[in-house]
């Protein structure tokens, strides 16, 4: 291990938490930083868009850690603080509030930030985005019988947002750029079972491409298409993806490229690593940069980049190699899936079938085994997981 004393972890989710417990598991007992734009200690973003949205929980519910596992990692915890600047040369993390961290290494973990739509780019009654507890609690408080949400964008948070209003109640609208959403995630079997789905409970889908949102009166109206027609809502929820934040490094030195640049050890320079949705890197097998907004990914390449992170220059490393896993719960189903499960030329059941609503399936990509993905089989998409991380030719050999 190097003789760190000072170490930064700027964001205070699931990977800067992870990242953080990860030093103190591996025997570091310097002094660390977690720093945190929001003013909540580090809570779980899967659940916003259902159990919070729904009203079965409240806030408190959604902390990953409680008071004293908080205290027992001797966290230097700064919530409530945005950081601003990077100073690569002096090592120097600088913070909205006027403080500067001196650190030895720094973590990157600030995740992203919701895009928004023209008309709506600065805050505007009716008008929501979800990404954090404050967005959801305010999403949550439109969501009463028979109120008009247009849900824009066709991406799983969009999927899970429309499902759990119309469960309120209100009268849901889903905007989608495709016929059927969800296919370039799910597949395209898995997306079309989803999208009758929501059909069966009430959502009318639309197919089309939101320009802006309308307003009137200061409050959102709904959105104008690119197609120049428009759709009336009592409010709007923009689930048209997300941007990484990295601004506040835009002349640090570090590289950006759709995030942090790292190599292959979550890496972005001398005493610069990053983990988490904001982080981009050379994908194995294929060497594309990337990223991978997912809980799962969030936790392991976290603890990735602190192990290589403590190994030093000198030290063995290891690659950040995942096998991608992802999970939704819509309606009364919980859909899980590793790899790629979109763009398969093959789908090929192992267990279930679709009518059913409970299966296994592999997805095969000129005859190999990219993505696994299923609904009430766990145990038999577990058995697919090694599968789709060798990307083993299909059929099986045996």
């Amino acid at each position: 291990m190097t003789a760190l004393r000072e170490v930064a972890v700027v964001g205070a989710g699931a990977a800067g938490l992870h990242a953080a417990e990860a030093l103190r598991r591996a025997g570091y007992d310097g002094r660390l930083t977690l720093v945190g734009a929001e003013p909540e200690p580090p809570y779980d973003r899967p659940p916003l868009s259902k159990h919070l949205l729904g009203g079965a929980w409240q806030p408190d519910r959604l902390a990953l850690r409680g008071p004293d596992a908080l205290h027992e990692l001797d966290l230097d915890l700064r919530l409530g603080v945005r950081a601003e600047r990077l100073d690569r040369q002096a090592r120097t993390v600088h913070l909205a509030d006027g403080g500067r961290l001196r650190c030895d290494a720094v973590i990157l973990a600030t995740g992203v930030r919701a895009r928004r739509l023209p008309g709506a780019t600065e805050p505007l009654a009716g008008a929501h985005v979800l990404r954090t507890v404050s967005d959801a609690l305010a999403l949550r408080e439109e969501l009463r019988p028979g109120v008009r949400l247009l849900v824009v964008g066709g991406g799983l948070l969009g999927a899970e947002a429309a499902a759990t209003a119309v469960g309120l109640g209100a009268e849901v609208t889903w905007l989608v750029s495709t016929a059927t959403p969800l296919a370039a995630v799910l597949g395209a079997q898995t997306a079309a079972l989803l999208t009758g789905l929501h059909r069966e409970h009430g959502v009318r889908i639309r197919q089309g491409v939101a320009a802006a949102v309308t307003q009137q009166g200061g409050r959102a109206t709904g959105v104008q298409l690119v197609d120049g027609s428009q759709l009336a809502a009592d409010a709007v929820l923009m689930a048209v993806g997300s941007e990484p934040e990295t601004g506040w490094l835009a002349d640090s030195g570090v590289p950006l490229e759709d995030g942090v640049a790292c190599d292959a050890y979550c890496a972005a320079g001398p005493g610069v690593w990053a983990a988490g949705d904001a982080a981009a890197w050379p994908e194995p097998g294929t060497g594309r940069r990337r990223r991978l907004e997912q809980r799962t990914n969030a936790t392991e390449q976290a603890a990735t980049a602190a192990r290589n992170l403590l190994a030093g220059p000198d030290g063995v490393r290891r690659p950040y190699e995942p096998v991608p896993y992802l999970w939704t719960d819509q309606y009364e189903l919980r859909v899980q899936a590793y790899g790629h499960p979109g763009g398969a030329d093959r789908f090929e059941l192992v267990e279930g079938s679709l009518t059913e609503r409970r299966f296994a399936a592999v997805c095969v990509r000129e005859g190999l085994v990219r993505g696994a993905v299923g609904i009430g089989a766990a145990r038999a998409l577990r058995g697919l997981r090694a599968q789709v991380a060798a990307a083993s030719p299909w059929p099986a050999a045996g």
